[in-house]
């Protein structure tokens, strides 16, 4: 939120990806930047990896967009992710509408579909 409250809507993507790491730290939040993450199908994994914009608490994708309006393709997209590196939960962040959008996902099961919840 403050992030988006300081810069407000407009920047790339990659502006807002240099300035969470500040966030984070300032508030304690363990993460990992552009961390490769192996990918799986059918238990086996992949040579291929998927890069998370950030993985924080070793457990939850964080994602970030810079759209003007999230369309459904950014969820199928984290939640393919989840499934693919076998991680629960996700965060969708999108910075470029004039209020901040953030979309959770949560995966219960490899084998059942997951949920957003919008916020």
């Amino acid at each position: 939120m403050e992030v988006h409250q300081q810069l407000g809507p407009g920047f790339l993507e990659a502006v807002y990806q240099e300035t969470l790491p500040i966030e984070f730290t300032e508030r304690g939040v363990p993460y990992m930047r552009e961390l490769d993450l192996p990918v799986f199908y059918k238990g086996r994994r992949l040579s291929c990896m998927y890069r998370a914009d950030f993985v924080c608490y070793e457990s939850a994708i964080v994602e970030l967009k810079a759209l003007h309006a999230l369309s459904g393709t950014e969820g199928a997209q984290i939640l393919n992710y989840l499934k693919a590196t076998r991680l629960q939960r996700g965060l969708l962040r999108n910075f470029g509408d004039t209020s901040l959008r953030l979309k959770r996902f949560i995966l219960h099961n490899l084998r059942r579909s997951a949920k957003s919840v919008d916020q």
